[in-house]
């Protein structure tokens, strides 16, 4: 990996600039992608770049910057993204700065700010090295996330194509499942997870694998059928269902035959179920009965002290006579059979007994 330190002037970084209103933004006489696919857009507000100018006007020194250098010889803003647009629209004349615009200014003072140097570090080297070095700079202001982190090392179509779907406010993905999906689309959230989902958990894999597709046709028509088949297996929606790893069920259950209203009746009385604690579980449970995920209420200290004094310390599956420490509770009657977790269904096992019945 080679990073360089290179100075850059105003004047060299507004040679021109442009923002095609659609998120594309570029400077540095074209070479620089001020606003890449992996970029938020974030705006800062008067104050804050009003605070640049100033600092500019000064001659007090900016924080150092960082770009990325492009396979193809151009740049991308990694940090300062903001920094740069605030500097490039003051020299455009797009705001004022004490009640003057640029064009307002003396001669002197319009080529001090222009003269003004910025200390910038270009980095160059293959994809993990990027990374890597994103994730040492990325310590300070509008940190990126970690999808930002991934398509800022593999940037290309793919990215750029994507965004468009999952990382605009009031986009295509929001429009669609903002009720089912947790984040913000802007911080690339909606991005990361149905990536997750499409690849099972890998998602550099994916990215390294489609960077350079032309589009990623693919993976929203893999988010709509994802989405789609959540709205027909389980039409009445409840606040629970925000959030859910909806990718990893969809791509096991897909193609299995699924009674929608026998599952809802289902989630309806687990619902109502005052020993399920867990009530987000209640949809992977009705699908993989794993009871794991409902978090079923246990039992108290009262009601075990009840039954270890009825047992007299008696494991009811080995016959052995144990302290209450190394004894744990158990339902009679299972839960999944309609056993309560009350104390006359409550029953001590050791240990052992206890943890190794459902292994057998």
């Amino acid at each position: 990996m080679r990073i360089e330190l290179r100075e850059v002037t105003v004047r060299e970084l507004a040679k021109g600039y442009s923002d095609d209103g659609e998120g594309g933004v570029v400077g540095y006489d074209g070479d620089l992608d001020i606003r890449p696919p992996y970029q938020r857009e974030f705006i800062y507000k008067d104050r804050q770049r009003e605070a640049v100018i100033d600092t500019v006007t000064k001659g007090f020194p900016l924080n150092v910057m960082y770009w990325a250098v492009r396979d193809d010889g151009g740049f991308e803003v990694i940090d300062g993204q903001q920094r740069t647009i605030s500097l490039c629209q003051f020299v455009e004349s797009e705001f004022a700065f004490n009640n003057l615009y640029f064009h307002n200014l003396p001669n002197d003072k319009q080529e001090l700010i222009l003269d003004y140097k910025l200390m910038i570090y270009l980095c160059s080297g293959t994809d993990s090295q990027k990374l890597e070095w994103f994730k040492t700079i990325n310590i300070a202001g509008e940190k990126l996330t970690d999808q930002e982190l991934r398509n800022a090392v593999y940037s290309g179509s793919w990215v750029s194509d994507a965004k468009r779907y999952f990382s605009r406010s009031s986009g295509p993905a929001y429009g669609l499942a903002s009720d089912l999906l947790n984040g913000s689309p802007i911080r690339q959230d909606y991005l990361e997870t149905v990536v997750e989902w499409i690849n099972d958990g890998d998602i550099e894999a994916y990215m390294a694998t489609h960077q350079r597709d032309p589009n990623a046709n693919a993976i929203w028509l893999y988010f709509q059928q994802v989405i789609a088949w959540v709205r027909a297996t389980f039409p009445s929606y409840r606040r629970e269902m925000k959030g859910l790893p909806w990718g990893g069920l969809y791509n096991t259950f897909k193609d299995k035959a699924l009674d929608s209203a026998k599952l809802e009746a289902e989630v309806d009385q687990l619902m109502a179920d005052e020993d399920v604690e867990n009530k987000r579980g209640i949809y992977t449970y009705v699908l993989t009965r794993q009871e794991r995920h409902l978090n079923i209420r246990a039992f108290s200290a009262n009601d075990k002290r009840e039954a270890f004094e009825r047992q007299a310390g008696v494991c009811v599956k080995c016959g052995e006579t144990f302290t209450i420490e190394e004894m744990e509770a158990d339902h009679i009657t299972p839960w999944h059979e309609g056993g309560k977790t009350i104390a006359d269904n409550c029953q001590l096992l050791c240990t052992f007994d206890n943890r190794s019945k459902g292994k057998k």
